[in-house]
């Protein structure tokens, strides 16, 4: 019992010190929340798709199903392997469940082994937006829905080329559409 005890604890501070050391050039930590919606002007003002969406706990938990719920709205984690999509190759586009957003084409999608979608590019830069999460004893960056705030996953600095980004998702979070196979 105390060899565990003694395992647990070094793992726990070697934890702590990466994470205190770790240099993320890309995620300057001192840079304010990325929360982009599309801006304002003649040529969206009356796109109702294209307006942030904001809504109370009450009106969410009608609209979603309790894990997404926990996931999305409460920035809840799915166990690894689990998900609908992490093992789905299909073509198509991932959405927010919340609102309906594009947020990953699946040409993007690569295995990472994690149990959770991987993706190495957003659709659009202006899709998603980038928070710092310090739970859990380690800093890392939150993805979240740039039009209704849904917490998505995080982004990590240890994916594929071309972006050398790993965007782990949770499938909760997601709503896959299946590309019609004579259209890209």
């Amino acid at each position: 019992m105390l060899k565990c005890v003694v395992v647990f604890a070094v793992v726990v501070v070697g934890a702590l010190v990466v994470s205190a050391f770790s240099v993320h050039p890309s995620r300057d930590e001192f840079t304010p929340p990325l929360r982009r919606a599309p801006p304002m002007n003649a040529s969206n003002e009356s796109d109702p798709d294209l307006l942030p969406i904001a809504k109370d706990d009450a009106e969410w938990q009608q609209r979603l199903t309790p894990e997404q719920f926990k996931v999305a709205r409460k920035k809840g984690t799915e166990r690894a392997f689990t998900g609908a999509y992490w093992d789905n190759h299909e073509p198509g586009v991932y959405r927010c469940v919340c609102c309906g957003q594009k947020l990953f084409d699946a040409d993007t999608k690569f295995d990472s082994g994690t149990g959770w979608p991987s993706f190495f590019q957003p659709i659009s830069s202006e899709s998603v937006g980038e928070v710092i999460d310090r739970s859990w004893f380690a800093t890392r960056t939150e993805v979240v829905c740039s039009r209704c705030d849904a917490h998505l996953g995080h982004v990590f600095d240890d994916g594929p080329q071309p972006t050398g980004l790993r965007y782990c998702m949770n499938s909760a979070a997601l709503k896959f559409e299946k590309r019609a196979s004579d259209a890209k």
